[in-house]
């Protein structure tokens, strides 16, 4: 066993995957041997997550699990988000931590492990007074790759005020990354055979404000479409409201590579308890802005999100949102129920909603949600879809489509194993409330890859 192997797991969302990426490609380019499993390793990275209660909670209890368990020649770090949030404090919950590692100084993970190694001063906090999240990436790919996905971070950090938001607390302010390193980035994915680019940030929409562009997302978009022509999708989540300007939409809909797909989380449809949330809380604005999308792209998919039980939520505004998501009709809603989040800004506001009158409001909600979506997948019944397969069994194959973001959104369930991480034209014969089933269309799309023959002298 390699004195310099590591295992490394990633919690919480798509963001911290990318850090996590990160964190392995220095440490395997300083000597460090990457281990399929806890046993095998030296070292044990845990990338936490701690934005809320639930993710506190697991981050703890993996944390407690591998201290108990792991030998003495094993080396245990939190790093991430929890540890950046709550500090020191890690340590006193999770007896045996050997090192604490905060989100803002990811980069410093090599520095972190070669010094508990070195060092029999246990636990080591490496947890630096710096304001925002590292910019110093040492030139390592910015992206976590899936199969033929990619997800890759364009910024870091928030600047919204948002009051039951702890993410400012954790990451800082928003940091754009440099555009001509994103592109570049754009193209070594290209080149590495991916098909699908995910572009993240805390609010995509924000990019580029701290460097001076204006509407910088979406003239980061028009240069990666240039820059990197082969990727045949290019996704976007989490967009602020308010800050989904026309030139966006226009360069949305001005590109195929560019999906007609949008992550906007509106949180709430009532002004009232929008402003208590610190969020946008003009409506009109989102009705307007919503159908201007939908008339410039037809075949809008749009995600949102939406907080139950926030702090005074009554009866007439949680009405209010329900008869928004009648209206709107939106392809996928995700629900969750308020968490009280000390630090925040709503801190002062209590948690004054009974948990069951959140789960009651996250039921009603959800289940209006499933009979619009239901519709909206019924009407897709009859079309044909490219779909990008990623797995097969049993006689049937796993994908998505351009609706479908990866692990939040629905699947297209496929008849037959075809070829994975691959694009095949399939026709929508069913649908379900968050999935869609149908046939490839096997004259337009080779499925299996012809064998390779031998050389022949």
């Amino acid at each position: 066993m390699s004195a310099t192997s590591f295992h490394l797991i990633s919690l919480g969302c798509a963001k911290n995957t990318v850090d996590s990426e990160s964190m392995a490609t220095l440490l395997m380019r300083e000597g460090y041997t990457y281990r399929d499993s806890v046993e095998e390793a030296q070292v044990i990275i845990v990338n936490t997550c701690g934005f809320i209660g639930p993710a506190k909670q697991e981050s703890l209890d993996v944390l407690r699990d591998l201290s108990s368990n792991k030998r003495d020649d094993q080396l245990l770090i939190a790093a991430g988000c929890l540890t950046q949030r709550y500090g020191a404090d890690i340590a006193l919950q999770v007896p045996g931590l050997d090192g604490i590692l905060g989100t803002r100084r990811w980069m410093d993970i090599v520095h972190v492990v070669r010094s508990l190694r070195e060092s029999k001063n246990k636990p080591l906090y490496h947890l630096p007074d710096v304001r925002t999240v590292g910019t110093d990436e040492q030139g390592v790919l910015r992206s976590a790759i899936h199969g033929a996905s990619a997800y890759l971070k364009i910024a870091d950090g928030c600047r919204r005020p948002c009051a039951f938001c702890a993410i400012p607390g954790i990451k800082g302010t928003a940091v754009s990354r440099p555009l001509e390193v994103i592109k570049l980035e754009a193209q070594r994915l290209q080149d590495m055979g991916v098909k699908e680019i995910i572009l993240i940030a805390q609010d995509t929409t924000d990019y580029g404000h701290d460097l001076g562009i204006k509407n910088g997302l979406a003239v980061l978009l028009k240069q990666i479409v240039v820059a990197a022509p082969e990727i045949e999708w290019m996704r976007i989540l989490y967009a602020f409201p308010g800050y989904v300007t026309e030139e966006l939409m226009e360069v949305m809909a001005a590109h195929d590579q560019i999906l007609p797909y949008l992550d906007m989380p509106l949180q709430h449809a009532h002004s009232d308890t929008l402003k208590r949330m610190r969020r946008p809380a003009n409506m009109e604005w989102v009705r307007k802005t919503i159908a201007k999308m939908r008339a410039m792209m037809p075949d809008l998919a749009l995600r949102t999100t939406f907080i139950v039980g926030y702090p005074g939520e009554t009866e007439e505004e949680f009405q209010t949102l329900l008869d928004f998501v009648s209206e709107t009709k939106f392809d996928r809603v995700g629900v969750f129920t308020f968490s009280f989040e000390p630090g925040t800004t709503s801190e002062e506001l209590g948690d004054p909603i009974p948990l069951e009158v959140k789960e009651e409001r996250k039921d009603r909600l959800m289940r209006l949600q499933q009979k619009i979506s239901l519709v909206k997948n019924q009407s897709f019944i009859g079309r044909t879809l490219p779909v990008l397969i990623e797995g097969h069994a049993d006689g049937i194959s796993i994908g998505r489509s351009y609706r479908d973001a990866p692990e939040i959104d629905g699947m297209v369930i496929v008849e037959g194993e075809v070829a994975v991480d691959d694009f095949v034209q399939v026709r929508i014969n069913g649908a379900l409330e968050y999935d869609l089933t149908g046939s490839p269309e096997l004259e337009r799309t080779p499925l299996i890859p012809l064998p390779v023959l031998p050389a022949t002298d």
